[in-house]
């Protein structure tokens, strides 16, 4: 039976949990919870919802990933990129602003966290590996310049209509810049010279001025928060929001969410299916490398099946308490590590400060500016934008490179789903392309030794009447015409050809048409006079060739032991 420790980490840490470790969990709550609650309104508003959702999803979540969650580090709640994800997928099946786009999003959170759960039965927390990085490093960062794009018609204080492609954004933009609203331009250079200047100058100006360490961190951090209260103080000063037609969030309802049932539809399920399962996989591919790369850091490791369940977990809490889809967030999970975050009660603390906000201080949110909440999420983004990672695909990899060249272009004017789906598809293409022509070297003695190495790379001895192949795939139904077609091409360019051994070191399995394809690779060879042997076949592999009779069709064909036993003895033949 499992132990609690197994199912809550939390317990593990709490064995050992100081004094000094809970200061530093509650200096890194505050810090995260200064970032989240402008950054939850904004993403809110970007997933197209109330602002007061995006808080809503701050709360439960954060609360069940400290119980759950393996990474000591990872700040879950709402981010960016799934905001967008979210939008598109609703906006598809369901008016924005009305009941059933909440709906939608609700059950999209609950679907999210089912399918998540679902992938932990069968222990597929490996599923990460299935997303290549190309296509993963092309969608983030085609995505971050959508959601970029998108803000800055709150920016302008410009009313357009929504849209996903960035060419239309773009022309609506250009078309109607005419009638940006100076005041609205005003406070968002405003706010983006905040959030700049604490990101960049304000730390090292107060460790100069000799300001505690303590104090350093929040203050650095807080820069959305002064964005927040710069573009507030304007608004409500100034009254920019009656007098000059700022666009402000409004009035956010004040209290906790409550739990709430879920209206189940079944066909509404069958829409959203596969935009949840792109966002759940995407969420946990985010926070599992985020959690990674942290928990790298303290020469720790994270449980993937453990994240399974808390980010399921997690999602569910937000469908229940009535909002959308979450995920472990990079900006915030590097901030929380930097604080010092010791464990998951950094997230606890801030779900408990995010609440106690809803709870007493959502009026003061009132005047908040759309600009200034679209200047946070514009600096958010940016560090996503990632142009080296294709110069260096480039120059390693070109297929990769066009993999995600290919995801990043139709992202951006193709959609979320048609730009990561078309990538996915891509990249398995290519690797059946390359496993289908798998690299096959003909291989010759180095000087006097037992080691073989490729005739075109390496100064070697062969023998003209054996011929020696190392076959550097598995063998399966994809690439054994390939393997066949150049084994009997080599052997018509050389008449005197009377061996050919398979060297299989790099040979795992051999499927069913693999196998069909060697017992008559036997035949043919055998009407020319050539017998086929195999060399370094492994144990696994032997165990398969054993079940057949294969073994018995080889006639004269042997198994050696090592390349260089199988060409000391058909050299004496």
């Amino acid at each position: 039976m499992r132990s609690l420790v197994d199912i809550f980490p939390l317990l593990g840490w709490l064995k050992c949990y100081q004094r000094e470790t809970f200061i530093n969990d509650l200096m890194a709550g505050i810090i995260v919870a200064i970032m989240l609650v402008p950054q939850g309104i904004a993403y809110a508003l970007l997933a197209g919802l109330p602002p007061e959702y995006g808080l809503y999803s701050s709360i439960f979540p954060l609360l069940l990933y400290s119980l759950l969650g393996s990474s000591r580090s990872l700040a879950v709640g709402p981010v960016a990129i799934v905001s967008l994800m979210v939008s598109t997928a609703i906006s598809q099946v369901a008016i924005m602003g009305s009941e059933e786009y909440i709906n939608a999003a609700v059950n999209l959170s609950l679907l999210v966290g089912v399918i998540l759960l679902f992938l932990r039965s069968l222990r597929l927390g490996a599923v990460v590996n299935f997303i290549s990085h190309s296509v993963l490093s092309g969608f983030t960062s085609a995505a971050a310049i959508v959601i970029a794009v998108s803000q800055i018609k709150h920016l302008l204080g410009l009313e357009l209509p929504r849209t996903i492609a960035i060419n239309e954004s773009t022309n609506n933009i250009l078309a109607n810049l005419a009638e940006l609203n100076p005041a609205t331009l005003i406070i968002s250079v405003g706010a983006f010279f905040l959030l700049w200047y604490s990101k960049s100058k304000l730390c090292c100006q107060l460790q100069r001025l000799q300001f505690p360490e303590w104090l350093v961190q929040p203050i650095c951090k807080a820069g959305p928060m002064f964005a927040v209260i710069f573009g507030t103080s304007l608004v409500w000063l100034l009254s920019l929001d009656q007098n000059s037609n700022v666009d402000t969030v409004g009035m956010i309802p004040q209290g906790l969410p409550s739990l709430q049932g879920i209206h189940v539809d079944l066909e509404l399920w069958q829409q959203l299916f596969t935009p949840a399962l792109l966002i759940a996989l995407i969420g946990y591919i985010e926070s599992v490398s985020v959690g990674t790369a942290l928990a790298s850091k303290r020469k720790e490791r994270i449980d993937p099946n453990k994240e399974l369940i808390a980010l399921g977990v997690a999602n569910l809490g937000s469908a229940f308490s009535g909002s959308y889809p979450i995920a472990g967030g990079f900006g915030r999970s590097m901030v929380n590590f930097s604080a010092g975050a010791q464990t998951t009660i950094a997230s606890a603390i801030t779900a408990v400060l995010v609440a106690i906000t809803l709870v007493f201080f959502t009026p003061l949110f009132y005047y908040l500016p759309t600009a200034a909440l679209g200047a946070i999420i514009i600096m958010a983004v940016i560090p996503l934008i990632d142009i080296a990672a294709f110069r260096q695909c480039w120059r390693f990899n070109k297929a990769d490179a066009l993999t995600l060249a290919t995801t990043f272009v139709l992202v951006l004017f193709m959609g979320v789903e048609i730009g990561i789906l078309s990538g996915i598809a891509m990249s398995i293409a290519l690797l059946l392309y390359r496993s289908s022509q798998p690299h096959i070297a003909v291989v010759g003695r180095v000087g006097e030794s037992e080691h073989f190495r490729n005739i075109d790379r390496h100064d070697v001895t062969t023998e003209k009447s054996t011929l020696a192949l190392r076959i550097d795939e598995s063998l399966y139904f994809a690439n054994t015409r390939f393997v066949e077609e150049f084994i009997l091409q080599q052997c018509t360019e050389n008449p005197e050809i009377k061996h050919v051994v398979l060297i299989c070191t790099a040979v795992n399995f051999i499927d069913a048409s693999a196998l069909e394809t060697l017992e008559q690779l036997v035949h043919n060879l055998r009407g020319e006079g050539i017998t086929l042997h195999l060399s370094e076949v492994k144990g696994p592999v032997m165990d398969q060739l054993n079940s057949t009779l294969f073994l018995q069709q080889m006639g004269d064909g042997k198994i050696f032991f090592t390349t260089d036993q199988a060409m000391k003895e058909l050299a004496g033949i």
